[in-house]
C-alpha cells in the first residue's frame, strides 16, 4: 500500500520549493539527543571522512584527528591548560542510543564501510580491511612509491594510485567497489576475499584504458556534461542491483550496471560550481528505495531526489552552524529505520542524526 506522508517543517529543516512541495517524500526532524554528550575521555571530534550504518544499525565514524588545533587541545599538553579537549582516536562507533560502544587508533583515512561479517573497510592510502577491534587484517595492493618516467600511472592501473573516496560491497557477489579519485575518479572493483583486480570503469561506463590522462578539464554549466569524472567520485549499490556513481564536482549522479554498463544520468544544483552538489549517495529505506539521499557539501543541504527519475521532491538541512544545519556536510547514511546520519568537516565537525517520521 502506497503511503502518503505529510511535509514537515521543522527546526533544522530546510523548507521546500516550487511544485516539488507537492510531492510526497520522506520526511525527518532534526534529533538534538543523539549522540549523547559529551563524548568520553575529553575527546573533540574532528572533520568526519567516513560513516557508516551496519547491519545491526551501529554508526561507524571515521574522523580526522590530526585536525586538533591549538584552539581546541588545550587538555592534550603538559601541563593541561584547561579541562578540554583531547584528540579522538580516529574510529568512533555509536549505537542506537548515541553511546560510544567502539573506539581504536588508525592512520586517517578516506571513506569506510562495515561488512557483515562486522570487519571495517576503511579508504586510507589504499583500503584496508580490520576487525571490529582494529587488527589489521589486509589490504588492497596500491601503486609504488616512485612513478614512472612519464609521470602518470596508465588509466588501467589495476591497484590504488590515490584519492581514495568511497568504498561499498555487494557481499552476495562477494566484491568490494572502491573509488580513488586519480584522473578524477576510477570505479575499481575487488574480490572481497582475495582482493584481486576484476574491473573498473570512468564516466558512462568507458573501460579504464579510454579514460583521459588530461585533468585539467573544469566543470562549465554552459558546456555540455564532461566525458569524464571531474573528481570527488563516491558511490552505492542499490538493492536491485544497479551501482549509482556521484561526480560531486560534475554536479551529476550517474547509474550503472555492475558490469559498467551506462543506463542514466541526473543533474544536480548545475549551478553550483567549486566543491560541487553531488556528495555522495544514499537510499531510503524502503523496500523498494524509492529516493536517493545526496549530501550537498557546497550548498550545506541534503538533497531528497526520486531515484527513477533524479527529480529534487525534497530537502533536509540548511547552511548554518546551529543543531540541524551543516558547515561542511559531508558523509551520509541511513539506518533501517530510514533515519539520517550526517558527518561535516570544515567548521562542522560533527555526526548529526535525522529522525524519519512516518
Amino acid at each position: 500500500m502506497k503511503i502518503r506522508m505529510l511535509v514537515l517543517i521543522a527546526v533544522g529543516l530546510l523548507p521546500l520549493l516550487g511544485p516539488a512541495a507537492a510531492n510526497a517524500q520522506p520526511v525527518y526532524r532534526f534529533d538534538p539527543d543523539w549522540p549523547k554528550l559529551p563524548l568520553p575521555n575529553k575527546w573533540w571530534m574532528q572533520g568526519v571522512t567516513g560513516l557508516y550504518v551496519d547491519h545491526n544499525d551501529n554508526i561507524w565514524v571515521l574522523n580526522r584527528p590530526n585536525n586538533l588545533d591549538n584552539t581546541e587541545n588545550y587538555a592534550a599538553v603538559d601541563p593541561p591548560l584547561a579541562e578540554c579537549c583531547i584528540a579522538p582516536p580516529a574510529i568512533i562507533a555509536f549505537d542506537q542510543e548515541g553511546n560510544v560502544i567502539e573506539s581504536w587508533e588508525t592512520e586517517q583515512g578516506h571513506g569506510m564501510m562495515v561488512d557483515l561479517a562486522g570487519n571495517v573497510w576503511i579508504g586510507q592510502s589504499t583500503v584496508r580491511k580490520y576487525t571490529s577491534k582494529g587488527e589489521l587484517i589486509a589490504e588492497i595492493g596500491r601503486i609504488p612509491e616512485e612513478r614512472p618516467p612519464e609521470g602518470k600511472y596508465p588509466a588501467d592501473t589495476e591497484v590504488i594510485v590515490g584519492g581514495l573516496e568511497e568504498i561499498r560491497a555487494d557481499e552476495e557477489a562477494r566484491e568490494v567497489y572502491v573509488v580513488d579519485n586519480y584522473l578524477n575518479g576510477r570505479v575499481l572493483v575487488y574480490d572481497m576475499d582475495t582482493l584481486e583486480f576484476k574491473r573498473g570503469w570512468g564516466a558512462y561506463g568507458k573501460p579504464l584504458n579510454e579514460i583521459s590522462m588530461d585533468t585539467s578539464a573544469q566543470y562549465d554549466p554552459e558546456s555540455p556534461a564532461g566525458e569524464d569524472f571531474f573528481g570527488h567520485v563516491t558511490l552505492d549499490l542499490s538493492n536491485d542491483g544497479l551501482v549509482y556513481v556521484a561526480d560531486r564536482r560534475g554536479n551529476r549522479i550517474q547509474v550503472l550496471s555492475k558490469q559498467g554498463g551506462f543506463i542514466k544520468e541526473f543533474f544536480l544544483a548545475t549551478y553550483t560550481l567549486q566543491r560541487g552538489s553531488a556528495g555522495g549517495i544514499a537510499f531510503s529505506a524502503d523496500p523498494e528505495q524509492r529516493y536517493l539521499l545526496v549530501p550537498d557539501i557546497q550548498n550545506n543541504t541534503i538533497h531528497i531526489l526520486n531515484r527513477e527519475d533524479g527529480t529534487e521532491v525534497g530537502r533536509v538541512g540548511s547552511p548554518g552552524n546551529n543543531g540541524g544545519q551543516f558547515h561542511g556536510l559531508h558523509m551520509l547514511d541511513v539506518d533501517s529505520h530510514g533515519n539520517l546520519y550526517t558527518g561535516e568537516v570544515q567548521a562542522g565537525e560533527r555526526v548529526q542524526r535525522f529522525l524519519f517520521v512516518e
